[in-house]
């Protein structure tokens, strides 16, 4: 499996963009991505007043090669980066070691 790292900075963001970024996913980027094809699954994640970030894992090197592509080339206009108020400060590929699924399961959730 392939994965994306995309990394915004809120140092300098707005104090309630946390609540912004999370109406955004529920509302919107969260239906954008469920069913996307290529795509295993994604995750957004936040360190309030530090960091928010969204964790792509693709299936095979082509899937997340288009996505990085186009991406790339929008980063600095896309939603997330409009919202915070700058660019991404990372985007990284890596790859996925591996994945479990604990005893709890896994459900998918617009809201966390």
């Amino acid at each position: 499996m392939r994965g994306l790292t995309v990394r915004w900075s809120l140092a300098d963001a707005p104090a309630d963009v946390l609540d912004t970024l999370a109406d955004y996913v529920a509302d919107t980027s969260h239906a954008r991505f469920t069913d996307m094809p290529g795509l295993a699954y994604k995750t957004w994640r936040a360190a309030p007043g530090e960091w928010f970030e969204g964790c792509y894992v693709f299936a095979d090197d082509a899937a997340r090669a288009a996505f990085e592509e186009q991406f790339r080339a929008v980063a600095a206009e896309s939603p997330g980066s409009q919202i915070i108020g700058s660019p991404p400060v990372l985007i990284e590929p890596c790859d996925v070691v591996a994945v479990a699924e604990g005893g709890a399961g896994f459900a998918s959730s617009a809201r966390g």
